[in-house]
């Protein structure tokens, strides 16, 4: 009986030990114990997320983290998401036990911290030799912390650019006409920050340099210009370009920007999607609401350019919605297509589907979220995509393989990145002056590119009548299939 009290002891003093030691190694630290201090605010705390890993150590057992509270039977509790590559493991907390498994989360690796509170954001991210940097944004809002009715708000109404915009009016509110815009874009910035994060934690971008990025399809450029706004505040030396084919929009964006100061940063150019031409690689290519193929069009480019980061949100899904007309559903799916409506839904999320499953087989990892509610646009999926040149596995590839021969559809973003498969009977074919190459031999030289290390020796236009090359890398890397599942 006395040997095991000495034991017990025992372990309780090295437990305390430990928590002594990573409780000394945060102060030394200085960020992680300021990350601390926020994470534990239980009425303060909007949420959190570790991501990314450190180099030089062994890295943390997820791949990142979620942290929020909650109120549960009238309790408060931490709850606490970490996301592998296959799914979210989600546990809540109780005060008790909340200062415990905040440390625990502290001292794993983790390369990146994103903090936001009801007054400040932080920042926290290790570069390569292993330096902490610390970023700390003040931020005048009101915000309720409680269970599911979290609001917050990343775009001040108030902000120059969305008066410009006309999202705004002169007394910094938003107008009730540009209310669901306003959402949109809020909700699509919520979504890009902490992407953004994990990227530069885990190394895919790299820091110290001009961040690329480039929104395809830009339209009146609301998420370009509020993407700039954000990136920037947030401390990035942001290179935004802004693409679409209207004369007339570039025009009038080029005018709100050089009226906000941005115009050395911040260009617009008149070109198809296909088309494009750009000096520099982007690290991030953004895409909102771009219609039917021409979000196919943007992913293609995204990936012909090597971009760390995709985040696009697909608009209407005609292609596949016009192929399954002409086909006979697989047995017993003959329901899902012989009603309009529920053939037009279904169209909807095999496309998207389909999408994720092209990306991940070469060399991206994906995720499709719910990037807004449907009350301000049933358009409302997010196609999050990273960079990571992982292969695909064989069973991604019979997977996908499988789907499309059963439904006898032929994916725009398959025709643009994939070698050519055996057309299914019945699959409605491109005209050959429509056709595109597969994704290795879309491309064009990059004359800066933004990542170094890796070549941009390109073959020839995707589009052979256009008349400028279209900028996309013929990198063999971007070829290396792969991703993780959904």
């Amino acid at each position: 009986m006395r040997s095991e009290v000495r034991l017990e002891g025992l372990a309780r003093s090295v437990d305390a030990g430990a928590r002594t030691a990573a409780a000394q190694a945060r102060e030394a630290s200085g960020g992680l114990e300021v990350v601390r201090g926020a994470l534990l605010g239980r009425e303060s705390l909007v949420r959190g997320l570790a991501s990314g890993r450190r180099r030089g150590v062994d890295g943390p057992p997820y791949l990142r983290v979620e942290l929020r509270y909650v109120d549960l039977k009238g309790v408060r509790h931490l709850q606490i998401t970490e996301f592998d590559e296959r799914q979210a493991h989600t546990r809540n907390v109780a005060a008790a036990e909340l200062e415990q498994a905040v440390d625990e989360l502290l001292g794993q690796a983790y390369g990146s911290w994103h903090v936001e509170t009801t007054t400040e954001t932080l920042r926290l991210r290790y570069t390569k030799k292993g330096k902490e940097l610390l970023h700390r944004q003040d931020d005048d809002r009101e915000q309720e912390t409680r269970h599911d009715r979290v609001k917050r708000r990343v775009l001040d109404p108030a902000a120059p650019f969305l008066i410009e915009l006309g999202i705004s009016d002169h007394q910094g509110r938003v107008k009730p006409s540009r209310q669901a815009k306003y959402k949109q874009i809020e909700e699509f910035c919520k979504l890009l920050a902490p992407a953004l994060d994990e990227a530069i934690a885990a190394g895919r971008i790299a820091a110290g340099r001009p961040l690329q990025v480039v929104d395809l399809g830009c339209g009146n450029a609301y998420l370009t210009l509020a993407a700039y706004h954000l990136l920037t505040a947030a401390g990035h030396d942001v290179r935004m370009t802004g693409i679409d084919h209207n004369p007339g929009a570039r025009k009038r964006n080029t005018r709100v920007v050089e009226a906000l100061g941005w115009q050395d940063h911040l260009r617009f150019v008149d070109a198809t999607i296909q088309a494009a031409e750009l000096d520099v690689r982007p690290d991030v290519v953004l895409a909102l609401h771009a219609c039917d193929t021409a979000t196919d069009d943007a992913l293609a480019r995204a990936v012909g350019w090597q971009a760390s980061l995709v985040l696009a949100a697909p608009c209407c899904h005609h292609d596949i919605q016009t192929q399954l007309k002409s086909v006979t559903p697989p047995a017993p799916y003959a329901l899902m297509t012989r009603y309009g409506i529920v053939r037009e839904r279904f169209a909807d999320v095999l496309t998207d589907s389909l999408r994720a499953a092209v990306l991940r087989q070469v060399g991206y990892r994906v995720e499709v979220v719910q990037f807004v509610d449907s009350q301000h646009t049933p358009r409302n999926l997010l196609l999050r995509a990273a960079r990571t040149g992982a292969k695909p596995t064989p069973d991604l590839q019979s997977e996908y393989q499988t789907l499309i021969a059963e439904w006898q559809v032929n994916p725009r973003l398959a025709q643009l990145l994939l070698p050519p498969t055996p057309t299914p009977a019945g699959t409605p074919t491109e005209p050959a002056d429509l056709a595109e190459p597969t994704h290795p031999a879309a491309s064009a030289n990059l004359t800066e590119p933004a990542h170094p290390a890796e070549s941009a020796h390109s073959a020839e236009p995707a589009h052979p009548a256009a008349s400028e090359p279209v900028g996309a890398s013929a990198q063999p890397g971007v070829s290396r299939p792969g991703g993780v599942v959904l």
